[in-house]
């Protein structure tokens, strides 16, 4: 009795085995656009070309590239290129901020210090100013830690303490 050997292949993984396949390969080659996208839509703002900025940023922003959702809240938060827009501002910047760009955290912080496209809230404005501090880099730390002692400065101790808690939740991963 002869036995031919025929490779196992299950025709219920054969086709997500493709699927996923075909995503990887694409999203390799889509990285280098949302690259060049991100430093094209960086130039531009540089320049004052404001609406080509946002052209350029918006794909790598809906695509979900923290830097490009953080520069392109700031453009909706101060009316650069489009009409200005707290509320837009506000959740770019928490899907960057959620990312851990510090950019985003602290505007995301100064947006709820002031209320602006979100209900106005010291315990988690003092929070997002706290985890950019952590994540900045010197100048930008300093700075950081300037805006969350301000907010601190019109909080009460239990306030504060609140706000602490939930930036050590945010760091822990443990919420």
């Amino acid at each position: 009795m002869t036995r031919t050997s025929k490779p196992f292949i299950d025709a219920r993984w054969t086709v997500p085995a493709v699927l996923f396949a075909i995503f990887s390969l694409s999203a390799a080659t889509m990285r280098p656009a949302l690259a060049d996208g991100l430093a094209r839509g960086t130039g531009a703002y540089s320049r004052g070309d404001y609406a080509r900025a946002v052209r350029e940023l918006t794909p790598a922003a809906l695509r979900g590239n923290a830097r490009a959702q953080a520069r392109l809240g700031f453009m909706y938060e101060n009316g650069f290129g489009v009409p200005q827009n707290y509320g837009a501002a506000a959740n770019l910047y928490q899907n960057a901020a959620a990312q851990g760009d510090a950019f985003a955290q602290s505007r995301l912080g100064l947006s709820y210090d002031k209320g602006h496209g979100v209900p106005q809230n010291a315990i988690l404005s003092y929070k997002w100013l706290d985890l950019a501090a952590a994540k900045a880099k010197k100048r930008e730390r300093d700075y950081y830690l300037r805006l969350r002692n301000a907010v601190a400065s019109k909080m009460t101790s239990d306030q504060i303490v609140e706000g602490q808690r939930l930036a050590l939740i945010w760091t822990t991963g443990r919420w």
